[in-house]
């Protein structure tokens, strides 16, 4: 069977953070993705959305005109169940909009066992409302002979089936949240500060991630390459060492339902102790990825650096860029990558604060871990234990006092 092909369809109303050009190029890059074939974008000036069918009633003849060998239609925003049930009836073709393509996407790229539920879980309550006669017999969920209760319809039957499995899904969730728990308190034992990396999807956050820990975390050159969270040691000159966690990318409309059913990986970015923020500086919509990225991921005061990458790709990167502290690089450079480390071990040294810890002679492994991890300035012997002088980074420090009590 050969590759899909679709036209996409978008309702400019001049509003936004991209216009509607730009949308409709960053609908076709997701189509793209998702392994579709692009063949013609049409957009229609309105103030609002069609109430039933997103576009007009003559913009849809014009796209009904060229729907020789096409196979989807798909919307660059969310539509509303009657408007997706109005076109597929007038356009008799599958009908996508923005959110089931990428959560199509994802369904794709998930590859653990708790990416692949909050994916299920995501499109499932996604179905639910748009549940109609066209749905039928989801035997994957276990439907048909034996399953109809008295006086059902089929389409009972399959909203009935959907929410039992929403519940199942929930209740698998809330095991892997658990064991997230479990295995965030066994860190918060370990004297290490976190990192996330985050940033618009396609930023190159994973090329950046494998570069500074010499790891190997998949990346390629596309929308969502990366999501589920990998956490690796990053080794800084004349530096303790730090963990950072490659996060998911976000995108402009990101179904909120997805971040929803995704919260589970997005804690991973929660829990840090500071974010690298990895910018693609060559798109002309750099600002408004950024600004995207802030809007999901609320730092509440939480240090920040700036990896404006890909800068091999401009002849000059943009002046006026109000973000500090920041490095414009190329992450294929390794000189780059020498200068991000020197950068990164002076954002996160200035954490760094004078604390006085009495330490039991008892606690050998506690004056190790200090002596380790940190600068000691005094070390003064009493009869019971030490009184340990260090310039340490405080999350560091607590950390370490902390086995103390």
């Amino acid at each position: 069977m050969g590759q899909p092909v679709a036209i996409l369809i978008a309702v400019d109303t001049g509003k936004g953070a991209l216009s509607c050009t730009e949308s409709l190029q960053e609908l076709a890059e997701l189509a793209t993705t998702a392994g579709i074939e692009v063949r013609a974008c049409i957009r229609q000036q309105r103030e609002l959305p069609h109430p039933s069918l997103y576009l007009g009633s003559g913009k849809v003849d014009e796209v009904l005109d060229q729907m020789s060998g096409v196979d989807i239609v798909i919307a660059d925003d969310e539509l509303r169940p009657r408007q997706q049930k109005a076109l597929q009836e007038r356009l008799k073709c599958k009908i996508l909009d923005r959110t089931s393509l990428i959560l199509d996407i994802f369904a794709q790229r998930a590859q653990t066992h708790e990416a692949k539920i909050q994916v299920e879980l995501a499109q499932l309550t996604y179905l639910s409302t748009r549940l109609t006669r066209l749905w039928t017999h989801l035997s994957r969920l276990g439907g048909g002979v034996g399953t109809r209760g008295p006086g059902e319809t089929q389409l009972e039957v399959d909203k009935r089936l959907v929410r039992a499995r929403i519940k199942t899904l929930n209740g698998q969730l809330a095991g892997v949240r658990k064991n997230r728990e479990t295995h965030r308190q066994s860190r918060s034992q370990r004297p290490h500060v976190v990192g996330a990396i985050i940033g618009y999807t396609n930023a190159g956050k994973s090329t950046v991630f494998n570069k500074i820990t010499n790891s190997s975390v998949m990346q390629e050159d596309a929308l969502f390459a990366t999501l589920d969270p990998t956490t690796r040691q990053l080794i800084l000159p004349d530096s303790p060492p730090v963990l950072v966690t490659d996060t998911v990318g976000f995108i402009q409309k990101l179904p909120t339902l997805l971040i929803d059913a995704f919260y589970a990986t997005l804690e991973s970015v929660y829990e840090a102790d500071f974010f690298i923020h990895v910018v693609d500086v060559s798109s002309p919509h750099w600002l408004v990825h950024i600004q995207t990225t802030q809007s999901v991921v609320q730092a509440n005061g939480h240090p920040v650096f700036y990896v404006f990458n890909k800068s091999d790709q401009l002849d000059q990167p943009p002046v006026d860029m109000p973000y500090t502290p920041k490095r414009v690089m190329s992450a294929h450079s390794a000189a780059d990558i020498d200068r991000l480390k020197a950068d990164l071990t002076v954002f996160v040294s200035q954490f760094e604060h004078i604390i006085v810890v009495s330490v039991p002679h008892t606690r050998s492994d506690i004056r190790n871990l200090l002596y380790k991890h940190g600068r000691v300035i005094a070390d003064v012997t009493r009869e019971t234990h030490s009184d340990i002088t260090v310039s340490i980074q405080p999350t560091l420090g607590e950390k370490i006092k902390g086995q103390l009590r």
